[in-house]
């Protein structure tokens, strides 16, 4: 029988779409007093994977990720959903939200994105929040599952994530102080 042990660190990232700047240094502001230093910002791209947000967001949205540079252990995400979600309803405007913060993490075998959404491939966390792995890592490169965003195919997300990761393998290897 195998041994029950504590939840493993990962490298927590926010995936963030945005049509305001001001927002997102706000947001930025609120996400490293409770988080930490960020240590990555991806390259910006045009958010015109979907127009989910449109309505409720506008049409010119832009989409980036960011890395905290502290660990985390992997069942703090229900948690950081949680938080993330009050930073959105903290500035939204007439009940929209004028950002959208979706954390999730980096193991060294894939990408695990948090969600408020139920669907066949997830899984119940805590709190009303719900986990997918959404992207698997092989052969020195991320691959996209049946149900992976477009947006984490991007040639900058796929950027950012294998920064990330090779981030993460380094603190790996540091003894936690």
């Amino acid at each position: 029988m195998g041994k029950i042990g504590a939840a493993n660190r990962v490298k927590l990232f926010c995936g963030i779409i945005s049509a305001d700047e001001e927002m997102i240094g706000k947001a930025f502001a609120e996400l490293k007093k409770r988080l930490g230093e960020i240590d990555i910002v991806s390259g910006i791209v045009d958010f015109d994977f979907t127009s989910y947000y449109n309505a409720e967001m506008g049409n010119t949205l832009k989409r980036f990720w960011i890395s905290f540079e502290k660990l985390v252990f992997a069942d703090e995400l229900a948690d950081i959903k949680v938080f993330t979600n009050s930073i959105e309803d903290e500035f939204a405007v007439d009940g929209k939200r004028l950002i959208n913060i979706d954390p999730g993490y980096l193991n060294p075998a894939n990408v695990i994105l948090a969600s408020t959404k139920d669907f066949s491939h997830r899984i119940y966390l805590a709190k009303g929040i719900y986990a997918e792995v959404t992207l698997i890592y092989k052969k020195e490169d991320f691959i996209k599952l049946p149900w992976s965003y477009p947006d984490y195919l991007s040639p900058a997300a796929k950027k950012f994530l294998l920064e990330a990761r090779t981030k993460l393998m380094r603190s790996l290897k540091t003894p936690v102080s």
